[in-house]
């Protein structure tokens, strides 16, 4: 699985988790961190560590293991580390308060939806 399709399963698996205001980031060229940034909202603690969880375990399932995760006990800011993806997981207030978007304006926002 190439890393464009572990960031569409990402951001399929935390809409099915029923979070919000789901973006894929296209950073290559941008940064050597990452090639894709997914970012997504959550409503509580818990829901965003079920969406976390999700994606942990869907990836799994296909031998994709996080190389490192951060925030999952507090639950208001979760990175998800995959390599050449990283997620991040955020409660309403963190994500307004860090506006990834903002930071990324430069990257292609790619569709992923089903329907598109």
């Amino acid at each position: 699985m190439d890393p464009k399709e572990i960031a569409i399963l990402c951001a399929k698996t935390a809409d099915d988790k029923k979070a919000s205001d789901i973006f894929i980031f296209d950073v290559q060229g941008l940064t050597f961190i990452t090639d894709f940034l997914v970012i997504c909202s959550g409503f509580n603690e818990r829901q965003l560590q079920g969406i976390a969880k999700e994606i942990e375990l869907k990836l799994h399932s296909y031998g994709i293991h996080w190389m490192g995760m951060e925030g999952y006990q507090e639950a208001k800011w979760i990175l998800m580390d995959y390599g050449d993806v990283i997620v991040h997981l955020f409660d309403k207030e963190m994500r307004h308060f860090y506006d990834l978007e903002l930071l990324w304006g430069d990257a292609q926002k790619l569709p992923w939806k089903a329907d598109i």
